[in-house]
């Protein structure tokens, strides 16, 4: 409030002649008005004007301001309820990643088993059995958990199941080695018979068709007709197709992981040296060249070049 002093200095200023004249000059025909103010007065009259200008722009600012920084509080609370949610479904992601990560190990070590392909660290891991909740139940419980504990499980938990999953697929590539191992060793084990027809001559010490004494048969006699095909009774390299006195035509295959057949007395030889051959591919026919009383398949089976009984290979 201004003070009568103040109000006195100003109607002094006035009488002295610093004045300020306003005049009002109306349309029509009328008297033209006219006010006077002392300067001093205009003065004081324009400061609390500009005062009053600034305080409304910083009022207009500020609320401008709040309202703002209201808007981007409410955008970051509902970010952050939302980062919450994603937290928690992440770590119910885990959660059923690792019972799948768990499935997993149950099946690899039930591969190893069937496949008989285990080491002592797999016999002394149990099978697992139920007991896990459901993803529902799950679901409330990460509900009502603190958010950076939350967090921080997951990231164990990620972390864990990232060991998991190399240990696993190293696993998973030992048994499919294994197992190609396997197949390998199959297809090169003579398990099938080279002709049809009986066995007349059996493997071992046998009294010799050409002389009084006895000898050592280093295989199966398998009596048949002339001509009847000859097949390979497994996967492999024919190493020898040739003829010798004793043998007449002979085949040899060699059909790795340390075994090989010999096919003697052929009437006639199909394949040459150097080919490869599957099981149950054409290599002859039976004949009775070499030192023969008659027409048949002398078949020798070798492992680690050491002549073994043919029968302990072949389906009954």
């Amino acid at each position: 409030m201004v003070s009568f002093k103040t109000w006195k200095n100003l109607w002094k200023q006035r009488e002295s002649g610093n004045l300020f004249t306003l005049m009002f000059i109306p349309r029509a025909n009328g008297a033209v008005k006219k006010i006077s103010i002392p300067e001093s007065l205009a003065r004081f009259l324009c400061a609390i004007t500009a005062v009053v200008f600034l305080a409304s722009l910083y009022l207009i600012y500020d609320y401008a301001s709040i309202k703002r920084d209201k808007a981007e509080l409410l955008r970051l609370r509902v970010q952050t309820t939302e980062q919450a949610h994603q937290v928690k479904e992440l770590a119910l992601k885990v959660d059923e990643f690792a019972d799948r990560m768990e499935e997993l190990r149950q099946f690899d070590q039930k591969i190893r088993i069937f496949a008989s392909y285990q080491t002592a660290r797999d016999k002394k891991m149990p099978l697992g059995i139920g007991g896990a909740g459901t993803s529902e139940v799950r679901l409330r419980e990460l509900l009502d958990s603190d958010q950076r504990k939350l967090v921080e499980e997951a990231r164990k938990g990620i972390s864990a199941l990232s060991e998991d999953a190399a240990y696993r697929e190293q696993s998973f590539n030992e048994i499919l080695s294994f197992l190609r191992e396997q197949k390998s060793i199959l297809a090169a084990t003579p398990s099938i018979w080279p002709v049809r027809g009986w066995v007349t001559s059996e493997f071992g010490m046998r009294q010799s068709p050409f002389s009084a004494g006895l000898e050592f048969h280093n295989g199966i006699d398998i009596a048949t007709r002339k001509g009847r095909e000859v097949v390979s009774p497994a996967d492999g390299l024919i190493l020898e197709a040739s003829y010798s006195a004793r043998e007449g035509n002979y085949i040899r295959i060699d059909h790795g992981h340390g075994y090989s057949t010999y096919y003697c007395h052929l009437n006639k030889i199909v394949i040459k040296e150097g080919t490869r051959v599957k099981r149950g591919d054409l290599i002859g026919h039976v004949g009775s060249t070499g030192r023969s009383t008659g027409p048949h398949l002398h078949y020798t089976v070798l492992v680690n070049n050491v002549p073994v009984n043919p029968r302990r290979y072949l389906k009954r």
